[in-house]
């Protein structure tokens, strides 16, 4: 099968994991023919450097913002960049000028006559020209138990809102925000102190293996759907400081 990723170049937990997918799509004989790579883009936003940089300092506190500039610096001097990860597996570089729905986007993706796209972190909505351009569609990863916490940072809310689980689900993408049919979804128990840094962790890793057995069942033609009732579940939006400050309060830990 012919794929294609859309994906930021996330500097903290992303390019491990983009290592791990890649080697297990090869294993599986599938062939990632290029990668559309987004600009970093925290909790789905797409915003300049300053701008994130000044959002997440006025947000999340002066701790937070240190311990990721230097987890930054960090993983830029000792770590392989998604970038590095998807060069070194000799996976071509889609940069685009325009929104993925624009039609020279379109028609620059079309060029790889992808049989599937496969979102990971994605900052836009997909309409319905790119959605119905690879054979098999497109799908989404998304770290929550669908159709509960949809929308932005759902490891945040889940420990905001003291859940005793989580989840990871992949699902078939339709125009509507987390909200395509489910083709594989695992449930995770919350333990006690998990901080948000290890549901990231746990999730993505988690996230990699669903992927590739969405993959596999999409190549078979075998998939169970699990529904994803519209209007159903509960969606977040990115949150405000007061919610930061009750997340604290309550004794939550982001690392």
């Amino acid at each position: 099968m012919r794929i294609i990723l859309v994906t930021p170049d996330e500097p903290f937990y992303l390019s491990e994991n983009i290592t791990y997918l890649l080697k297990n799509l090869k294993r599986n004989n599938h062939k990632v023919v290029s990668c559309v790579l987004l600009s970093p883009s925290p909790y789905g936003r797409r915003e300049t450097f300053f701008s994130k940089s000044q959002k997440v300092l006025s947000i999340f506190g002066l701790s937070f913002f240190i311990y990721y500039s230097l987890k930054y610096i960090k993983t830029k001097l000792f770590k392989p960049s998604v970038k590095k990860v998807l060069n070194l597996n000799k996976v071509p570089l889609i940069s685009l000028q325009n929104s993925i729905n624009h039609k020279v986007s379109l028609d620059i993706i079309n060029s790889y006559k992808p049989h599937l796209i496969i979102s990971i972190l994605g900052n836009e909505i997909f309409k319905s020209k790119i959605l119905s351009l690879p054979t098999y569609g497109c799908i989404n990863l998304h770290s929550s138990l669908l159709p509960e916490f949809k929308g932005v940072m759902p490891s945040f809310w889940v420990l905001l809102k003291k859940e005793n689980y989580t989840g990871v689900s992949v699902f078939k993408m339709d125009e509507g925000i987390d909200s395509g049919p489910i083709i594989s979804q695992k449930k995770i128990a919350i333990a006690k102190n998990t901080t948000q840094k290890d549901l990231i962790i746990s999730t993505k890793k988690i996230g990699m293996e669903l992927i590739i057995e969405s993959v596999e069942k999409i190549k078979s033609g075998k998939i169970d759907y699990i529904n994803n009732p519209i209007g159903k579940g509960t969606y977040f939006s990115f949150p405000k400081k007061s919610d930061v400050n009750e997340f604290l309060k309550q004794g939550g830990k982001f690392f």
